[in-house]
């Protein structure tokens, strides 16, 4: 059987200690599994603290084990290999509580095993902190240190390939047995306790007595219960928001921050409780008048924008835990902000860095003996308490790459009078290394059509890979663009220049197709583009056929004008008029005066009517007017068609010709002979 880990990708430390990526297994689902069980364990466990002990958790029997300050971590064994993983995705080996491990779990005759616990380092002096394996797992000074790594185990998450749910009696009993001879991988400490009044006095003995980090008790019926002292920070307030409805003039919740060494403010968190009304009304009328300019803005839990002020009040709030890490292993980011930033009252954005997730905080009091410096709110607070990585760095100090714009491309279409827009942008942010935040590559497309609900929509791509991102940016276009849409070719230094999309056509279409060819171009090109370009000139012989084409080339410039131009223009503005003395003429200007309006309408319209109601039949007695509405006839529904439409099937548009003309009129001659 293959081996689970790649050894040749692992980092030697000391020894034989080494970490490596989770990329280096050959299972990449362990992984998801250590994520997917620390998840659901953190979403299943309520904190508590000393006095909800007798008010929140039922009366029953509980096992009771004692909270150790380390890292999460899962032992995986299979088949005698044996390594460490933890959420965030690092592998460990070579620590002798593993090759312990493999020796209990061989004895037992386990050929397959994920066991959750916790890693910590084990101290004679003081209770172990989560601090102390971060020092000694990433760069050990001795192998004693790597000696003093311990593994105390509290859950199955698979034994002999079966992950399903068993009851904790049961569970406990397996991890006794298998562990419970172990010297550097053993049982947590745990006891069951027949009722709450025992939870009690655990937590006095261990927590109170002992500086345990607190209490986890379980119950399969009742639930899971994470028990710890109340912490209690000092911070300062820099936003608030104002209550709604009935309550509105009380004072909502408040925007805390803590202090960086440097002197720049970092969000800690929000806090709502604890509060007496008369405290929320005077709180409110005194908090306006701090108000401040910020261009950072944070929403609070009902979606209202923060009212940010000036830091000059600090309170203090308790808590029932701080977290540093998400249930994957990464940090958890909050916005750096720098007050007074070049002399100015406001706030100024600095940067996103990891600090904490507050649980359960609430008001205290307000600390009127204190002030916003590094020695009153100090981040050290939080830092006391759980690991936070970028303690000793200068936020201001701290500038991300730029990012880089790999392609962006941009169409647009016309449909009933609006303008469609369709936008596609992919760049690289060159800071996936330097932040856990950002992604190497990005994917947008933006759609906004005026006519729709929701005129505006977006979807976003991301990826690690150059290769991945480029096939998710032409799904994008592949997927939205279809023929009809000119894409815009945006320049640096100069106007934008735009081409149509269209569908090529599937043979050569004949010489008299040119006049179709012409009006399919987009608009700009055809207003500067001679009027002989568009329709070809008559024969200088035929002067009715000169009349029918002049009739023509005051149409033609309307149809490729924008439409909201044409629909605000009178129609004598567009048509030039004919010399009165020209009847012929005047009756060619009146045709193509009802056919003005048609190439204002939007093009869904007149794709979908009839050319005879768009152009209105001549009298039967004024044959060449009624030759003029034909030359139009002919122009119009080119204008009208969508461009893609037009150049795919030009050869079907019908077009007047001089030959066709010249039939016409000597069939008609032949006619009005034989009737006289």
């Amino acid at each position: 059987m293959s081996a689970l880990l790649d050894k040749s990708r692992v980092e030697i430390k000391l020894g034989q200690y080494g970490v490596a990526s989770s990329t280096a297994l050959s299972d990449p689902s362990i992984l998801g599994r250590v994520q997917d069980y620390r998840r659901k364990a953190s979403a299943r466990m309520q904190p508590l603290d000393r006095d909800d002990v007798s008010k929140r958790i039922p009366a029953a029997e509980y096992h009771v084990s004692r909270k150790v300050d380390g890292e999460f971590t899962v032992l995986v064994f299979r088949d005698g290999e044996v390594f460490a993983i933890n959420p965030g995705g690092t592998v460990r080996v070579g620590i002798p509580w593993l090759e312990e491990a493999a020796k209990l779990l061989g004895a037992a005759n386990v050929k397959e095993a994920q066991i959750a616990g916790e890693l910590y380092v084990a101290r004679d002096d003081r209770r172990p902190r989560v601090h102390d394996v971060t020092t000694v797992a990433r760069q050990p000074q001795s192998a004693a240190e790597v000696g003093q790594l311990r593994f105390a185990a509290f859950d199955i998450v698979s034994l002999n390939g079966d992950a399903s749910p068993k009851p904790f009696v049961e569970v406990w009993k397996t991890i006794e047995k298998l562990f419970g001879k172990g010297r550097f991988v053993h049982p947590v400490e745990a006891k069951f306790v027949p009722d709450i009044e025992g939870i009690a006095r655990l937590f006095e003995q261990w927590v109170v007595k002992e500086d345990a980090e607190g209490l986890v008790v379980r119950n399969d019926a009742a639930g899971t219960f994470k028990i710890k002292p109340r912490h209690t920070l000092d911070a300062a307030v820099i936003g608030f928001t104002e209550s709604e409805g009935d309550r509105q003039g009380m004072m909502h919740d408040l925007l805390l921050a803590v202090m960086r060494p440097e002197g720049t403010l970092q969000v800690l968190s929000r806090v709502g409780g604890g509060f007496a009304e008369e405290q929320r009304r005077t709180m409110l009328c005194d908090l306006k008048d701090m108000v401040v300019d910020s261009e950072y803005a944070e929403v609070n839990g009902d979606h209202v924008a923060y009212q940010m002020v000036r830091p000059d009040w600090v309170v203090e709030i308790s808590c029932l835990d701080l977290i540093s890490q998400t249930t994957r292993g990464g940090t958890i980011d909050r916005m750096v902000l720098d007050y007074h930033a070049n002399g100015s009252n406001s706030y100024k954005v600095v940067t996103r860095l990891p600090l904490a997730t507050v649980i359960s905080p609430q008001f205290i009091r307000r600390r009127e003996d204190k002030t916003a410096t590094p020695q009153h709110i100090r981040i050290a607070q939080v830092t006391d308490i759980v690991e936070v990585p970028g303690m000793d760095k200068d936020s201001r100090q701290m500038t991300l790459p730029v990012s880089q714009i790999l392609k962006r491309e941009v169409f647009t279409k016309d449909l009933k009078g609006q303008t469609m827009i369709r936008k596609f942008l992919l760049w690289k942010t060159n800071k996936e290394t330097a932040s856990d935040e950002f992604p190497a590559y990005v994917a947008h497309y933006t759609d906004f059509s005026p006519n729709r609900k929701d005129a505006l929509a977006r979807e976003i791509r991301v990826s690690s890979s150059s290769e991945q991102i480029e096939t998710l940016f032409e799904g994008f276009k592949e997927a939205n663009i279809k023929a009809g849409w000119q894409r815009i070719t945006v320049g640096t230094a100069s106007a934008s220049t735009v081409a149509p999309v269209v569908a090529a056509p599937s043979a050569a279409a004949p010489s008299a197709a040119a006049p179709a060819v012409a009006a399919a171009a987009v608009a700009a090109p055809i207003v500067n583009t001679p009027v002989e370009a568009v329709v070809p000139a008559a024969p200088a012989k035929k002067s009715r056929a000169k009349k029918a084409a002049a009739a023509v080339e005051a149409v033609a410039p309307v149809a490729a004008e924008p439409v909201a131009a044409v629909v605000n223009t009178p129609v004598e503005a567009l048509v030039p008029a004919a010399p009165a003395k020209k009847s012929r003429a005047k009756k060619a200007a009146a045709a193509v005066e009802a056919v003005a309006p048609v190439a204002a309408e939007p093009v869904a319209a007149v794709v979908n009517t009839p050319v005879e109601a768009l152009v209105p039949a001549a009298p039967a007695k004024k044959s060449r007017a009624k030759k003029a509405a034909a030359a139009v006839e002919a122009v119009a529904p080119v204008a009208a068609e969508p461009v893609a439409a037009v150049v795919a099937d030009v050869s079907s548009l019908p077009v007047a010709t001089d030959s066709t003309m010249a039939a016409s009129e000597r069939k008609k001659r032949a006619s009005r002979k034989k009737s006289g």
